[in-house]
């Protein structure tokens, strides 16, 4: 049975941002379970899971108190639809999620995943502006590098061309200004910074009146890359809004739940946006969940009138609200708030950041070693003396990730950054279990 499972997953399943006449070329992976932080495949070899199943799982796999949540919500009923219903655990989630969330967003739209949480975000701030009488106010502006999904509006606010160019004749127009990569520019931090935020500037001096929204990834841009910004850009962003009368969507879905030091990242620099999107940690990896939250200043111009005023929000998903997948976040954040998270992760987080200095840092593979709380990104460069990189094309990130997952430990890259954000569960043997087979990999893949 095993080797028929290896077959038809060759034969049948197309595998999402996989090249298939590559995968098929090498034996597939079969998972079977977990337990902890850890993946056991068909054949009995188990693999660290240092991307936390792409940066959902949490707490680890087979958790009992998860596994519970969602039998006991089974026994009950499955799934009924919110259009025109409501349901106990969808009430009760939206209730917690506003009590955690930045203060000041108090409404919950359900949707599936992060990428349909961000088209809600951009069609509540689209129609916001029409409801407020100003129908010129259409177009969003994003950062370069960006990434919040594979549906065609996340795709328009996307940025990442190996990604996205392909699909450019769907894509809305957008505004686009330079993202504040401290690695590629040519200044300090602070210059970088300031760049950045003048540009913004620049634009909605210009174009204020056309633009709904500003969106981005609050700190860390991570598909991009680990892109991780200045202190103080995000304020900056906030403020310029507030300033210049646009919306400010923060997408959460890669950043919340902890991975950042706090619940959500926007809370490092004290930002409330006006709309924002949440998913992968907001189940703990368990089930397909998404929301979007809004202030009462947004969620007030919809309110009022009959279905003939067009002020309903008419979007929606079969699945909104499913009670599985509310009941398992319920417990989720119960057992955050049980375990003291994300206050209690800081001695994690100082230990993964010291290992990965004392072990990676030297290694002249190895270029900027970025990122934030369990979010890291190790770049891989040609030569660390001068900083020249490696393209995508090069295929180094997946080569060395390949010897990684050799080691017992499953990653996978972003171009030639290797990423790491494993579940916040893990311990301290575990992490330098985890670095050891990064070091041990790069330097057999590419020399000490």
């Amino acid at each position: 049975m095993k080797e028929l499972l290896k077959k038809w997953d060759k034969e049948f399943v197309w595998h999402p941002f996989t090249q298939m006449a590559e995968y098929v070329k090498s034996e597939p992976i079969v998972i079977e379970r977990g337990e902890g932080c850890w993946l056991f495949d068909i054949d009995g070899k188990k693999y660290l899971d240092a991307v936390s199943s792409i940066w959902c799982n949490v707490h680890g796999h087979n958790v009992k108190e998860l596994n519970e949540a969602i039998v006991s919500q089974l026994e009950k009923i499955a799934h009924s639809t919110l259009l025109g219903l409501a349901n106990e655990p969808s009430i009760l989630l939206a209730k917690k999620v506003v009590e955690i969330a930045p203060k000041g967003l108090k409404h919950v739209f359900y949707t599936d995943d992060g990428s349909t949480a961000m088209e809600a975000a951009l069609k509540m701030a689209y129609q916001y502006w029409q409801l407020k009488g100003k129908g010129k106010k259409t177009k969003f502006v994003k950062l370069e590098e960006a990434y919040h999904g594979d549906t065609i509006g996340s795709v328009s606010i996307g940025g990442i061309e190996l990604f996205h160019s392909m699909f450019r004749e769907l894509m809305f127009e957008t505004f686009k200004i330079p993202s504040p990569h401290p690695y590629r520019f040519p200044g300090s931090k602070e210059e970088c910074k300031e760049f950045s935020l003048s540009k913004l500037r620049e634009l909605l001096e210009r174009h204020a009146d056309e633009i709904a929204a500003v969106v981005m990834e609050p700190l860390v841009q991570a598909a991009a890359g680990m892109i991780t910004h200045p202190e103080g850009f995000l304020k900056g962003v906030r403020e310029l809004c507030s300033e210049y009368g646009v919306l400010l969507i923060l997408d959460e879905v890669a950043t919340g739940f902890g991975k950042t030091g706090r619940m959500f990242a926007c809370e490092h620099e004290g930002v409330v946006p006006d709309i924002m999107a949440i998913s992968k940690g907001l189940t703990a990896g368990y089930m397909p969940l998404a929301i979007t939250l809004a202030t009462d200043e947004v969620y007030g111009a919809f309110w009022g009138g009959d279905y003939g005023s067009g002020k309903t929000f008419f979007h929606g998903h079969t699945f909104t609200g499913n009670q599985l997948g509310c009941a398992v976040a319920l417990k989720n954040i119960e057992l955050f708030e049980k375990k003291g998270w994300p206050e209690s992760l800081e001695p994690k987080i100082d230990y993964l950041w010291k290992t990965l200095k004392e072990e990676l840092s030297d290694l002249n593979h190895v270029g900027d070693i970025r990122g934030k709380g369990f979010m890291v990104g190790v770049e891989l460069v040609k030569d660390k003396r001068s900083k020249e990189g490696f393209s995508w094309k090069d295929d180094v990130g997946r080569r060395v990730s390949r010897r990684i997952i050799e080691k017992g430990v499953f990653t996978r890259p972003l171009g030639p950054v290797l990423v790491i954000m494993p579940p916040l569960a893990i311990s301290e043997k575990e992490i330098d279990f985890m670095v050891k087979a990064y070091k041990e990999a790069i330097v057999e893949e590419l020399g000490a």
